[in-house]
């Protein structure tokens, strides 16, 4: 999981295009406390569900005002990072510390601020088969989380000092990296202050004429992927296996945020062999014959949502070849993506899933000619 941090850290900074003028570097900080609820998402949470939860968000943000041209495109947001600290308010659950990278994006003229976070938690008190097998939430200590919030902003109200209020939404989950993996999702209304460093001397907001969106668009591009990673079924003790992934694509860029993407998967989990052997011994109702096909193929469609060089992955996709009933036969990606070499090579920290359950986080390289 830790993988999944560096590389949304790699993605704030490779967004800051360069040049040889003289960028300024304005910054905030902020302090929220915050109090909430964890989400009854599955029944098999609902014991570890006993008091609010209560913690603090700290917080970085790089202010942008139009240097370079996505700043301009996405109307200046922020980028920075965030330390989280919750305390679960259950003894089984214990407490999380999480370190994000994450970006503002602001509306309602400059008033509403959307603020969305990747990153990697620790949690103080995972499960354990022998000392903590109440927690079916966490199997690993470093937890992939994700946080979203919708603020009410007030910056520079007095001197730099500003304020702001709104709602957060927590999310912590292992990715299958190790059973147990039933994750927690924290509902929490948030409060807190913020101070503009160098207030007096914030520079005015750049506007320029930048070319049509529509002037990015370019011809079918053809892509070549493989994504590999390592995972664990929900049996608790089967252990961790490796999986890949081969991928082709075609893609068709329209503007500058947009390309649409559509193409085939091949999976190769080496989990799914476990589980098939498992499952044809220990429920003989199943009809199993432990010699199934664990190899899955899937057609999909994409999206990518352009920030320079780098992008946000979504896909949606369906089992042509499904041998083997695993959750079921719609799969999603969610990640991102940073391309190298005027675009024609890439490298991806994606999350596969089936709905809401996550099968794994896979790590990619591919080629777009």
């Amino acid at each position: 999981m830790r993988y999944q941090l560096f590389a949304f850290v790699a993605f704030l900074f490779t967004c800051v295009s360069f040049s040889q003028e003289e960028e300024q570097r304005p910054f905030s900080l902020e302090a929220d406390y915050f109090y909430g609820s964890i989400l009854e998402h599955n029944p098999d949470i609902a014991h570890l569900i006993t008091d609010h939860p209560t913690g603090l968000i700290l917080s970085y943000n790089r202010k942008t005002y139009g240097f370079n041209e996505w700043e301009r495109r996405y109307h200046y947001p922020d980028w920075g990072f965030t330390f989280t600290y919750q305390n679960m308010k259950n003894t089984f659950l214990g407490e999380n510390y999480g370190l994000y990278g994450h970006y503002n994006w602001y509306f309602l003229n400059r008033n509403l601020v959307i603020r969305l976070g990747q990153g990697i938690a620790y949690s103080s008190n995972p499960y354990d088969r022998e000392t903590n097998y109440i927690n079916n939430a966490y199997g690993t200590k470093f937890l992939s989380t994700t946080f979203l919030k919708a603020n009410y902003v007030k910056e520079n109200l007095y001197k730099g000092l500003g304020f702001h209020a709104g709602v957060s939404i927590i999310h912590y989950s292992n990715a299958n990296l190790r059973a147990p993996n039933n994750s927690t999702n924290t509902w929490a209304f948030n409060v807190g202050l913020s101070y503009l460093f160098d207030h007096d001397n914030f520079p005015e907001y750049i506007v320029k004429d930048d070319p049509p969106s529509s002037s990015h668009a370019e011809k079918l591009k053809y892509n070549f992927a493989f994504r590999f990673g390592w995972n664990e079924s929900d049996v608790v003790g089967q252990g961790q296996f490796p999986f890949y992934v081969a991928s082709a694509f075609v893609d068709k860029r329209i503007n500058y945020k947009s390309t649409f993407q559509a193409g085939v998967d091949v999976f190769f989990a080496e989990f799914l062999k476990e589980l098939i052997y498992y499952q044809s011994i220990a429920f003989p109702e199943y009809n199993l014959s432990g010699d199934e096909d664990h190899k899955r193929v899937g057609l999909f469609i994409g999206h990518e949502l352009r920030f320079n060089k780098v992008a946000f992955v979504s896909q949606l996709g369906y089992y042509i070849y499904y041998p083997f009933d695993f959750e079921n036969r719609i799969y999603n990606r969610l990640g991102l993506k940073r391309y190298f070499f005027n675009d024609k090579v890439f490298a991806s920290v994606t999350v596969k899933a089936h709905w809401a359950k996550a099968e794994g986080v896979e790590f990619g390289v591919g080629i777009r000619l």
